[in-house]
């Protein structure tokens, strides 16, 4: 069967159904992009522990790396210490909140570029908005178990 007979017996509607998640990913519709990614709360109430002997925690034996769990961006900072900050942009909620080894280290979003210092204070504006502070919560080592909590 050639190529174009067997075109015109997928129809319309087969060539519709395969070409319109192409047409949807090419949209530039950014509305609906930020509405479907944006948004989500800052975690509340955060109060767990984690093992640090538990090797989905093995990165936090190194100074400057970090794990994500439960919206919470736990960090071993440059100098060794425990940080732990909403995983959640102040800025519009997007979950894409990390920490970075820039200036002595930072929580940076990359969705619009926000920087928040270990603290949890803005770093720069974003949008020409004001700038709002990063949740960081508490920490606290016993042995191998950390605790992050409000």
């Amino acid at each position: 069967m050639e190529r174009k007979q067997f075109l015109k017996t997928l129809g319309a509607s087969a060539a519709f159904a395969l070409a319109f998640p192409c047409l949807h990913g090419c949209s530039n519709d950014s509305e609906t992009d930020e509405d479907a990614e944006g948004n989500t709360p800052v975690p509340t109430e955060v109060d767990f522990t984690i093992d640090l002997d538990d090797p989905l925690y093995a990165k936090l034996a190194n100074n400057g790396e970090f794990v994500l769990k439960n919206l919470v961006v736990i960090v071993r900072n440059l100098e060794g210490e425990f940080v732990a900050a909403s995983q959640v942009c102040s800025h519009q909620g997007y979950e894409e909140v990390r920490f970075v080894d820039i200036d002595g280290g930072i929580f940076y979003c990359d969705v619009h570029g926000s920087r928040f210092e270990q603290n949890g204070e803005p770093k720069n504006k974003v949008d020409s908005e004001p700038a709002k502070a990063l949740k960081i919560f508490k920490t606290q080592l016993t042995d191998n178990m950390l605790r992050i909590f409000e």
